[in-house]
């Protein structure tokens, strides 16, 4: 099998090895990475710029739960500093967190709207699941399912990812829309939105050629000026004070997710499940496309201070529903900043001290246009196609769930199922082959959690 190559593209502000100087140095190993204090602020607020959508998304998806709409603004800025700070702090890796996408519109849509469970319950419900996934990682459970997955899957999830980001960049812009006949199509390049794009993603292009550092944040903003003089920014935020955090902060009913009170019975186990499972294989696939992209795998594939990630993912989360915003995860989003040069927890903790700051100013986060991020999104899918490389295309037991994971990333708008396709698969393909040994024995038991789960989404 090929190994995976720790060797990449070193990025704007990361081309020379500074010699050690400082707290700051030491504390992050800036110098030993090959970084500057000044490379990882550009790239931490270049994450902050591409996954600020969240602080507007948000809100407005939990806000058809019943939850307070202020109040959820003020926590998912609180949730994503946080959870940001602690992964940098304590991981030392440059991967931002924040409340995901997708989990939100499950928490609202089904949980909520469609069971009938109240929103403080379903917060409880995403406490017990954070709670869960600590003691999963504690007990090395968490470890056994990322190592578990054969390295050609993490190099076909790290490519699957890079789509899934174009994609959705693509899409954001309106370069790519959606059509009856086709499923997508191309959009109409002279809407202000896709011009604007297409000027952001001229302007990004530029500079990355000529390795102008810091080539995705300049070409963000001056793309936020050139969308503020054509007047395609409306701002009409509705203020809030801090205050407006206890609308929602320590409201999780635990009670509730026990059956203690209530009537939702055994469904919450459903509940749970779902919250744990898709946020478990969504952190994991994020994690590998991330941390394979800064070079910070090991030659066998493995990740470093794993176990510290993780530890802070589940403490993110608990922390969040604590707040009052649905389950906290890793954003892919984090390749932008790694793509400007973010190598090490710093990255991390400048986006969060960014979403700190946010929380002042929540309402205004609309002047950052879509059509301002979506540039970086399709410069960074497109740079993290690379690892496909590493996959054998001609051997048929690697090609075929490698072709099936990239693929269903970003057609199905989910990490997850990615993964579900991509494991299935090969455990299938290893087991027609012959090939499967006792060491396989935690893969099959994946595989066949996730034939479970699409027995149980069909049944649905």
């Amino acid at each position: 099998m090929t190994q995976i190559s720790t060797t990449i593209d070193v990025p704007e502000g990361a081309q020379e090895t500074p010699a050690p100087s400082g707290k700051l140095d030491r504390y992050f190993s800036l110098s030993a990475r090959g970084t500057t204090a000044r490379t990882e602020v550009l790239a931490g607020v270049t994450t902050f710029l591409t996954m600020a959508y969240i602080v507007l998304v948000n809100p407005a998806i939990l806000g058809s739960a019943g939850m307070p709409i202020a109040s959820v603004a003020a926590a998912t800025c609180f949730a994503a500093a946080f959870a940001s700070i602690l992964m940098g702090v304590v991981a030392n890796t440059p991967l931002a967190l924040a409340p995901g996408m997708g989990l939100n519109a499950y928490f609202s849509y089904t949980v909520v709207q469609q069971m009938g469970v109240p929103w403080q319950v379903a917060l409880g419900c995403v406490f017990i699941s954070g709670v869960a996934f600590l003691l999963l990682t504690l007990t090395g459970i968490r470890q056994l399912i990322v190592n578990s997955i054969p390295q050609y899957l993490f190099a076909a999830v790290a490519g699957g990812i890079g789509l899934f980001i174009g994609f959705i960049g693509l899409k954001d812009s309106g370069i790519v829309v959606a059509n009856p006949a086709t499923f997508v199509a191309l959009g109409d390049l002279k809407a202000p939105g896709a011009a604007l794009a297409l000027f952001g993603l001229a302007v990004i292009g530029t500079l990355s050629v000529w390795n102008v550092r810091g080539a995705m944040l300049i070409g963000i903003l001056a793309t936020t000026v050139v969308g503020w003089i054509a007047g395609m920014v409306s701002i009409s935020p509705e203020p809030y004070s801090l205050a407006a955090l206890t609308g929602t902060a320590f409201q999780l009913d635990l009670g509730g997710v026990f059956g203690l009170s209530g009537k939702h019975g055994l469904g919450l186990l459903e509940i749970l499940f779902v919250f744990l499972f898709v946020d478990l294989f969504d952190n994991i696939g994020t994690l590998v496309a991330v941390t394979k992209r800064a070079g910070l795998m090991d030659a066998a594939g493995r990740i470093p201070r794993l176990n510290r990630i993780l530890i802070t993912d589940a403490t993110a989360t608990i922390v969040g529903s604590m707040a009052g915003t649905s389950t906290v995860t890793s954003y892919v989003e984090s390749a932008a900043g790694v793509q400007a040069g973010g190598r090490t927890g710093l990255t991390a903790v400048v986006t969060g001290v960014l979403f700190l700051a946010m929380m002042f100013v929540a309402p205004y986060a609309q002047v950052i246009p879509l059509a301002a991020t979506a540039p970086a999104l399709i410069i960074v899918g497109g740079l993290m196609l690379l690892p496909l490389t590493e996959v054998e295309w001609e051997d048929p037991l690697s090609a075929i769930p490698a072709f099936l994971t990239v693929a269903m990333i970003p057609l199905t708008f989910s990490i997850a199922n990615g993964l579900a396709f991509g494991i299935t698969a090969h455990a299938a393909l290893k087991i027609v082959r012959g090939t499967i040994t006792k060491k396989d024995a935690f893969l099959l038991v994946l595989a066949l959690l996730f034939v479970a789960r699409f027995v149980w989404m069909g049944a649905a």
